[in-house]
């Protein structure tokens, strides 16, 4: 072999490693447009909950399609929607999902519960 098709081969091969060292990494989570929904909600913009809910129940059945996972706080915040609009079966579900999700939310968990129930007596 040829010393300028050697050096050749091993200056593409370098450029080839470098290009896919390069890549973009793939998120963990598919995130929809939560971080936006959130930032209305802090805001009290003109979505009503009712509107926020369909939004985030979109992004559920949009993440299950593509067998991606949730982002933390997705589903506390969707129990926090259902609660403002006293559907208080599925808030607990929601939350129930978020603690099975991510275990670490268990305590924050636990107190939106607790609230809850003591509330409702």
């Amino acid at each position: 072999m040829k010393p300028h098709t050697l050096l050749l081969r091993a200056a593409a091969t370098s450029l080839a490693g470098l290009l896919l060292g390069c890549a973009a990494p793939q998120s963990l989570y598919r995130w929809n447009d939560y971080p936006a929904q959130v930032y209305s909600y802090l805001k009290s913009d003109d979505a009503s909950h009712e509107e926020q809910i369909q939004r985030f129940e979109k992004g559920i059945a949009q993440t299950a399609a593509t067998n991606a996972a949730l982002p933390p706080g997705y589903l506390a915040h969707l129990g926090l929607l259902y609660l403002n609009i006293g559907r208080t079966d599925d808030a607990l579900h929601a939350w129930q999902q978020e603690k099975a999700s991510f275990p670490e939310s268990a305590q924050f968990i636990d107190y939106l519960i607790d609230n809850m129930k003591k509330n409702r007596n």
